[in-house]
Parts: structure tokens; sequence; C-alpha cells
């Protein structure tokens, strides 16, 4: 479903972020604003693909 690279964003909101590693049924994911190493693990089921269209994503 994802990989790496992949941008994406929290259903329920949040930022823009970018795919480092996916593990089973999780996703590892970096804020793509922040410079630090900053790394959220986070379930597959609770992400979406990111998309620039219409409302530009829910923050």
């Amino acid at each position: 479903m994802f990989k790496p690279g992949d941008m994406v964003q929290a259903k329920k909101g949040g930022p823009k972020m970018k795919v480092l590693d996916v593990l089973a049924d999780e996703v590892i994911c970096t804020p793509s604003n922040h410079l630090s190493d900053e790394k959220i693990t986070l379930k597959a089921s609770d992400v979406a693909l990111y998309k620039e269209e219409g409302d530009f994503g829910v923050c």
C-alpha cells in the first residue's frame, strides 16, 4: 500500500509526512517540515496519501 518516499497525512489531520519504512501494518514517517530526525510510527490504516488538491489536506 505505502512505500518509502511516499508523502502521507494522518486521516485525522496533521502535518505532511514522508514515509521512511513500512513494517507489516505500521508506517514509520518523519514530518516533512522538520529538520530533525524525529520518527513517528502510525498504523497504515490511520494514514492516507497526501494530496494537494482542493482543500490541501486536513489541518
